[in-house]
């Protein structure tokens, strides 16, 4: 290093403020940045200040500063638009102390905005911050109030999901030249869970009697983070099929996730079980209830194939998702999953290593997967599973070809570098060794366009995420002739795979689970089970379908047998509540429970879903109220509402408003009445998008279908005659519809016969299962590709 210039000894004489180079020189030259705290608890309102101090470089007139933080938090959005409201931050000038000779600073003014698009991934939400008329002296504080509650209002709301290290990175453009260096030290706050709210208990549905039946309680928060060190104690009660019960005492364990594995539990009885769990002392911790059905059959494991860790754009380290995976969510199955583009060898080298070491067969069986994450119009997302268990050939292959969509990460030097671009090479990538691997395509950030599809390697179809879901794709992708399985996955960037709770950002719809049947529980089978399609897919629950046609299993290819029967079975904790049979994208037979078990003369149900586009930012926000007149209003509950920002309260004694967001998924609000005989109901709805760009208090209206108005007559419901909008967006819906009050199925086995299915001429058919309960969880089976010769 070269040695520096030193003016007392050098410069001879000149003027110069007195001790100023002395005390700059000692100063950072970039600056630093201190926190007021450093323990947040997820979900909370609080006021956060942040403090930047200017380093010995100063910071120019025109110049500018970034408060940035990554783009997967969904801290709530901050405004600079309204003092009194949640939210707000600002950005203050306070000026440092002068030496002798030393003239102040001239800044006038510091402008203060939100952007969620204001940095480079990862740190893409930023605040910046101009200095307006003037300059700062080395010295000098910015003091940044992140939810500033002086001028009234709520303070900010943080992410509703823990994170081990949450980072806020300083960039500052210190000559106002817009070329921005990075302020060394993250301040670093630990997220963690709040006080248990809700227990949960995970089991498989369907049990066979050879396999050992073990199940997991946890304790959660209420937004759906598993709490820690939290030494309660709980009872889980065994009902069988013949009443008998029998209880098991656990304790949750005292330090780390508040989680309590119970193996070697006897289900010695056919039939279904009833599992009931409760906390002893945690008031406000309801009981939770769940079924197992024990049969001599295969049974389903389940699958998250689509799991981000920080090794990309995850939250917590890979170890942490893994062990999640396996011990707090009860997985059978884990694919974890890198941004091709952004991952460093030697980060990848490190999780295959881990992976390899953690997979055990009749445990929890891991794969590792890079998701290629070319645009759209060049094919768009699409994940690859390394099946083989060998090295896989990434980020090169075996001739020392790029094997990614591009290199680029935030320690890249110079531009992006393109690689494996279209995704046509891609396929030529992995095409030499088909059953070696499984490439998925999916709905994230760059949708996958089915343009282009590979039928050897490209054999199961992910319909549902943290994204959304997608019936639509899987419709698209049958309906172009693609012979394709169905799968669900997290696509986890918030550290809760396995089906865990949205976030309340663009993340905003439960993950989802794949239901593998696979011959045995080792790495090999399950692979196996995986190309053969051999699936299903779940918004999240340890639902089960399997569909048949003779001895032609869902998955599979067979020939179409004109008097035989599609045969189905549903297992569920909800009751099931619509069951549809679709052709690719044709329905081709339904069965409505309601106007089956017959409908409640004092109930009804508004049901809202879908998304506004099919493309990354693609929620549907709602806002509405529902009308009664000609009788009061008893009661009103949700349905599918996942997180603590989705409500629903009463107005007055004929009026309920709600709040939600809907990303492709279904919400419901069951309405209790005096009598449906002379009630007339009116819903009025309003949808707006993500802001993405502009004010945060002033959502961007959804262009296609602003405003929405549904009304119905009590009379009608009551004679089972519901009414419906559909359109203006990717499957949006706005319903008016009669319920049961009778119990649903939780058990359903169905013979269809395939003269009842309203099939038309076609060369094959893909049929496939839809499937609702009463909660608007939802399950799809592979489709049957039966040929019709």
């Amino acid at each position: 290093m070269a040695p520096h210039f030193d003016p007392p000894r050098e410069a001879g004489f000149y003027h110069a403020p007195e001790g100023l180079y002395a005390r700059n020189k000692q100063r950072p030259f970039l600056g630093a940045v201190r926190c007021d705290r450093d323990r947040l608890t997820a979900g909370e309102w609080t006021e956060l200040t942040l403090t930047y101090e200017v380093g010995g470089a100063g910071l120019a007139d025109g110049g500018w500063l970034k408060l940035a933080f990554k783009f997967y938090s969904d801290w709530a959005l901050f405004q600079t638009s309204d003092p009194t409201a949640a939210n707000f931050v600002s950005a203050e000038y306070q000026a440092g102390d002068l030496v002798p000779g030393q003239s102040p600073a001239t800044v006038r003014h510091l402008a203060v905005r939100f952007d969620q698009k204001g940095h480079e991934r990862p740190f893409q939400k930023a605040i910046l911050i101009d200095v307006v008329d003037g300059y700062l002296n080395p010295g000098d504080r910015i003091v940044i109030r992140l939810g500033d509650r002086r001028q009234g209002g709520a303070g900010t709301r943080v992410q509703s999901f823990v994170e081990k290290d949450f980072r806020f990175r300083m960039f500052i453009d210190p000559l106002g030249s817009s070329k921005f260096a990075e302020v060394p030290g993250d301040r670093l706050i630990d997220i963690v869970p709040g006080a248990p709210a809700s227990l949960q208990l995970i089991a498989a549905r369907l049990q066979s009697p050879e396999r050992p039946f073990a199940c997991i309680l946890r304790a959660d928060d209420a937004w759906g983070n598993t709490c820690r060190d939290l030494p309660a104690a709980g009872v889980l009660r065994l009902t069988g099929p013949d009443g008998a019960e029998t209880a098991h005492p656990f304790a949750l364990a005292e330090t780390g996730w508040a989680v309590r594995r119970l193996e070697n539990l006897r289900l010695d009885q056919p039939g279904e079980w009833r599992l009931s769990a409760e906390l002893i002392g945690q008031a406000g911790v309801a009981p939770v209830t769940r079924y197992v059905t024990v049969e001599a059959t295969a049974a389903p494991l389940y699958a998250d194939l689509h799991v981000h860790s920080d090794d990309t754009v995850g939250t917590n380290d890979t170890s942490y998702n893994l062990s999640y995976g396996r011990d707090v969510a009860g997985l059978d199955v884990f694919g974890y999953t890198a941004n091709d583009f952004n991952i460093t060898e030697d980060r990848w080298n490190k999780a295959v290593e881990l992976i390899h070491s953690l997979n055990e067969d009749g445990r929890f069986v891991c794969f590792p997967g890079t998701e290629w994450c070319g645009n759209s119009s060049a094919g768009g997302d699409r994940n690859v599973i390394f099946l083989h268990g060998r090295k896989p050939e990434f980020p090169f292959d075996d001739q020392g070809r790029m094997v990614r969509s591009a290199d680029w990460n935030e320690g890249t030097a110079g531009g992006i570098r393109p690689g494996t671009w279209p995704v046509d090479e891609l396929y030529a990538a992995y095409a030499k060794d088909p059953e070696g691997h499984l490439l998925m395509p999916h709905v994230g950030g760059r949708r996958c366009i089915l343009d282009w599809h590979h039928p050897e390697l490209e054999r199961l179809i992910e319909i549902g995420s943290a994204w959304g879901q997608f019936p639509w794709f899987y419709a698209d992708a049958l309906s172009r002739g693609y012979r394709l399985g169905a799968a669900a996955n997290s696509d986890e960037h918030q550290g809760r795979c396995g089906g865990g709770v949205p976030g309340t950002a663009v993340f905003g719809s439960r993950g989802g689970l794949t239901g593998v049947f696979a011959e045995t529980f080792d790495r090999a089978s399950v692979a196996r089970a995986l190309r053969a399609r051999r699936t299903f897919a779940t918004t999240g629950e340890r639902t089960v379908a399997v569909l048949s046609h003779g001895d032609v299993f869902m998955g599979s290819e067979g020939r179409l047998d004109r008097d035989g029967t599609l045969d189905l079975r549903l297992l569920g904790d909800e009751g099931w509540e619509e069951i549809a049979i679709h052709d690719a994208d044709r329905l081709v037979w339904r069965s409505d429970e309601a106007a089956r078990l017959g409908v409640s003369p004092r109930r009804f149900r508004v049901r809202l879903g879908g998304a506004r586009i099919k493309d990354r930012y693609r929620g549907a926000w709602w806002t509405g109220v529902i009308r009664v007149t000609g009788t009061p209003i008893l009661d009103a509950a949700p349905f599918g509402f996942d997180h603590p920002e989705q409500r629903l309260w009463r107005q007055s004694q004929n009026t309920v408003a709600f709040t939600t967001v809907t990303n492709g998924d279904i919400d419901a609000i069951e309405i209790t009445v005096g009598g449906l005989a002379d009630a007339q109901i009116e819903v009025e709805a309003h949808i707006h998008g993500y802001v993405k760009v502009g004010d945060a208090l002033q959502p961007p209206r959804h262009a296609d279908l602003p405003d929405l108005r549904l009304a119905a007559e009590g009379r009608a419901l009551a004679a089972g005659q519901g009414t419906a909008h559909e359109g203006g967006g990717a499957e949006l819906l706005l319903a008016i519809e009669p319920v049961t009050q009778a119990p649903l199925s939780r058990d359903v086995s169905l013979k269809v016969p395939v003269r009842d299915l309203d099939l038309t001429p076609a060369a094959e058919h893909r049929l496939f299962v839809n499937a609702r309960q009463r909660d608007q969880s939802r399950i799809w089976t592979s489709a049957l590709f039966l040929s019709a010769d």
